[in-house]
């Protein structure tokens, strides 16, 4: 057990949000619209390209952290690491946490900044290096953690499947080094690395540089190389949950809520029912924000605590899946 908990917790989405109907004649796509909103659980998004709204992923992670530290009564000088978790960054380099340090704080602090990218498993990485850094080292007191997702930049025009389930957002949390009271118990994680090749942005980094050819030849932004398998997370979770359960010393039955990625309702659905806890005891967000990658597990965190699902000494579970592929889950006391 780490005695480091979260104090705050925050979120940003840029503009007004956008309907299924609309989206349709902004990025002049088709799709099943019913399928979308009944099965998958999405009727609406947030995507600053197609509201004209210059805002990227450090913009989005900066006002999301702002808004954590505000609900945290903590200033941002105060703040003594930062980490940003996407797999949409600012820039190849230099990191989008580094970035988004030099606009919260007002002078120069030694501070550690860094991202992690586990696409989007990266909230559940980054919050487990992050509690355990605040946690151990002496001299840190104040941690903040970011998931931003700005997939719908890389989403290319005429994309119908990219545009109907990708959307933009940021969700933050501050953490604290305590004595008692919120703790974190444990994480659990799985990679598998053969399965690299699905879907991803594949171009701009040193394999495949963004080239004219490239780009005339729509080999650049999100790609879906191969079609994803449909019942992976509904084989995944479960057993990640239980092992987690396991090496937590807790039972499912102790646990008081559970927030997975938000990619499809309706696998949520047969996860709980597979694990036996009713449906309160989850909080899903797709249909208000769509699918926000590294982000959607502390927005979905955000409205939980906002909306009183979940309370302080509440024991939370976190379990997330990214391309790659990455799994992870974390445990912890509110």
């Amino acid at each position: 057990m780490v005695q480091a908990g979260i104090k705050g917790t925050g979120l940003y989405v840029p503009g007004k949000a956008i309907d299924n109907a609309e989206l349709k004649n902004l990025a002049n796509v088709e799709f099943d619209d019913e399928r979308l909103s009944d099965r998958i659980g999405i009727s609406s998004r947030h995507i600053a390209r197609l509201r004209n709204i210059e805002e990227s992923t450090a913009d989005f992670a900066e006002k999301a952290a702002r808004s954590a530290l505000k609900d945290a009564g903590v200033s941002p000088d105060e703040v003594d690491l930062l980490i940003v978790a996407t797999d949409t960054p600012e820039f190849i380099s230099p990191a989008t946490a580094i970035v988004v340090q030099g606009r919260l704080q007002s002078a120069q602090r030694a501070t550690r900044s860094f991202d992690v990218n586990a696409s989007c498993a990266g909230f559940v990485s980054a919050f487990d290096t992050a509690v355990r850094i605040v946690g151990t080292d002496p001299e840190l007191r104040y941690g903040v953690v970011v998931g931003v997702y700005n997939m719908p930049a890389f989403v290319r025009d005429g994309d119908a499947f990219g545009y109907s389930i990708f959307a933009d957002g940021a969700g933050a949390v501050v953490l604290e080094k305590r004595v008692s009271g919120g703790a974190y118990l444990g994480g659990r994680f799985l990679t598998d690395g053969t399965q690299w090749d699905y879907v991803g942005v594949y171009s701009g980094g040193t394999k495949k540089p963004v080239t004219k050819e490239r780009l005339e030849g729509g080999q650049y932004g999100l790609e879906l190389l191969k079609p994803l398998p449909g019942k992976r997370n509904i084989e995944l979770w479960p057993p990640l949950v239980e092992a987690l359960l396991e090496k937590v010393g807790k039972r499912i039955s102790e646990v008081d809520h559970l927030l997975f990625t938000q990619i499809n309702r309706s696998v949520i659905h047969e996860v709980m029912g597979i694990l036996g806890v009713p449906l309160e005891k989850t909080t899903t967000i797709m249909d208000r924000y769509g699918y926000t990658g590294s982000a959607c597990i502390p927005m979905a965190f955000y409205h939980a605590v906002k909306e009183e699902r979940v309370h302080r000494g509440d024991l939370v579970l976190c379990i997330a899946s990214g391309a790659g592929l990455a799994v992870g889950a974390n445990a912890f006391i509110y």
